[in-house]
């Protein structure tokens, strides 16, 4: 393969590793959100417990006290939601993580190709250069030997 093809080769397999790792970075933002919301909920309700119970030692009515357990039970669901949607970010970003390795081991396989390709073509203008200097010291020698 020849080197201008390795490079654009290259820059073709950086785009999408770019590309990969902009996916990483939203899945891992996404992932660290939902870890966020999940502990917020869970503030939330610690604080609305705390308010049930102090309002349970100066006296509660039934339907006050039906309203906190209410509210209660939404805040579960809302954690039971948040936990979901954190295995899911969480599957996500493991896969994303996946396909910016995958996309890194490419750029890497491209770069070995092109550092052989420079390997040979230094050995190939090496030779060129060592031929031209025996033709030049084959000339001189003709010269001086006439």
């Amino acid at each position: 393969m020849a080197m201008k093809q390795l490079d654009t080769l290259f820059k073709f397999e950086k785009n999408k590793e770019n590309a990969a790792a902009q996916a990483l970075q939203a899945a891992e933002f996404d992932y660290q959100q939902n870890l966020q919301r999940l502990s917020s909920v869970g503030e939330y309700r610690l604080e609305y417990m705390k308010r049930l119970e102090q309002r349970s030692l100066i006296g509660i009515d039934s339907a006050t006290y039906s309203h906190f357990h209410a509210f209660i039970a939404k805040l579960d669901h809302a954690s039971e939601q948040m936990e979901i949607a954190i295995k899911q970010s969480k599957a996500l970003l493991e896969q994303k993580k996946q396909q910016w390795l995958a996309q890194r081991q490419k750029i890497q396989a491209v770069e070995l190709l092109r550092e052989k390709q420079l390997q040979l073509a230094k050995i190939k203008a090496n030779k060129q250069e060592q031929n031209m200097f025996d033709e030049i010291a084959t000339q001189q020698f003709v010269r001086r030997n006439r």
